[in-house]
């Protein structure tokens, strides 16, 4: 038995450091009290999901190494970073609200005199090793150092491309807080962040920052960073609401009818950041596409056009099989049939919500010809049953 003890830490001081740390101890026994904890892992809202791709693993490895899919999943050129400077961040934002997409799921928030830093990524690679994994396919916008002092950093999940280990590394010297479901700061506390600077919170639980209140909000996803995964760590939409304002980041998720209550509890926003990239017919559960992206955010806001859609989780890094540029062309098409303001900005690029959007289609310049299936020949937008028909038949649902 002690054989077996030794071996079994042996393991451990092989694995990589970004794999993290297990929850234990008091953390464990909170999680096991956890509503949403039941039989060993948390439960996905609206019953069991599809953490693994459907199909055979034939099937989806023609998919994915296809030739033609390949080449059509990176951009043709350099994609358009805007340089973001101190001088874009030094004055605060003159409506109360600016946003700064970084790139994947990273956005800097300045909200009703706060900063928020939701699920920073900095690293060159979404991966426990610096030799393998999706790399980059554009260049931070700054360092994180330039970013200025963050209030709260705001995780969604445990997965690299949402929690990276240099980056929280770089965080960690500073004096930020941390808010993160629960389970995730036992990987902090792993990597040097004091525990108390961490709020780790279950669905429905909120932390004070100042005159921000953040609530954890359900999402249908996943976790897991090593060799076995445990599910032993929660994922979680986001809520962010202060004196004036109130937004909204989706983490990773799939569509589910939870979005409705998600916005009639704490909404609406005055922006949603919603993932739409990385969706998979091999996946559906777990990830949205553009079309269930927009439905998400108008379900956030009551069934009606409102606030301000911004897009995440595409554009910096290879992740499925769909095409590169898809996900930002796709929304735009769903916006616009939705008749809802989206803002599509260069990574980097500050905007305000309640100012001038930034809507210019920027990645035409570096993408190869995509497939715009509900659009007629004339290039407008197609709506009703036959926009819907014409995406049941592409696969965007």
């Amino acid at each position: 038995m002690s054989g077996s003890r030794s071996l079994s830490s042996g393991l451990r001081a092989l694995q990589p450091e970004a794999f993290g740390a297990d929850p234990s101890g008091e953390r464990m026994a909170r999680i096991r009290r956890s509503p949403y904890f039941k039989d060993g892992v948390f439960q996905n809202p609206g019953g069991p999901s599809r953490t693994r791709p459907s199909g055979s693993p034939l099937d989806f490895a023609k998919k994915y190494f296809d030739k033609d899919s390949r080449s059509r999943r990176a951009p043709k050129g350099t994609i358009p970073v805007h340089p973001t400077t101190l001088a874009d961040l030094a004055e605060p934002p003159a409506t109360g609200l600016r946003l700064t997409w970084t790139g994947h799921s990273s956005v800097l928030a300045e909200i009703d005199g706060q900063r928020v830093l939701f699920d920073p990524v900095w690293g060159e690679r979404c991966s426990p090793f610096a030799f393998a994994g999706p790399k980059r396919l554009h260049p931070v916008p700054l360092p994180v150092a330039a970013l200025g002092p963050v209030d709260v950093v705001v995780i969604s999940h445990d997965h690299y491309d949402h929690l990276d280990l240099p980056t929280i590394k770089a965080l960690a010297g500073t004096d930020t807080l941390f808010a993160v479901p629960l389970g995730v700061g036992a990987h902090l506390e792993h990597w040097g962040v004091p525990a108390e600077r961490v709020r780790e919170l279950d669905w429905h639980e909120a932390t004070q920052v100042g005159g921000l209140t953040l609530t954890a909000t359900p999402a249908r996803h996943f976790c897991g960073r090593g060799l076995r995964n445990t599910q032993h760590t929660l994922w979680a939409s986001w809520v962010v609401a202060g004196e004036r304002h109130r937004i909204f980041h989706s983490g990773d998720t799939g569509y589910f009818e939870g979005f409705r209550d998600i916005g009639a509890d704490y909404g609406p926003f005055d922006a949603t950041m919603i993932q739409i990239g990385a969706y998979s017919d091999f996946w559906p559960d777990i990830h949205m596409t553009p079309d269930e992206g927009m439905r998400a955010h108008l379900d956030l806001q009551g069934g009606e056009p409102g606030g301000v859609m911004i897009p995440i989780h595409w554009g910096t890094f290879n992740l499925a099989p769909h095409a590169w540029a898809e996900p930002g062309a796709w929304t735009m098409d769903a916006a616009e049939k939705a008749g809802q303001a989206a803002a599509f900005p260069r990574p980097g690029e500050p905007f305000e919500p309640a100012g001038k959007l930034p809507v210019e289609p920027w990645w035409e310049a570096v993408s190869a010809p995509l497939d715009r299936p509900w659009r007629d020949a004339g290039g407008t937008a197609r709506t009703g049953a036959a926009a819907q028909d014409d995406l049941d038949r592409a696969g965007g649902r």
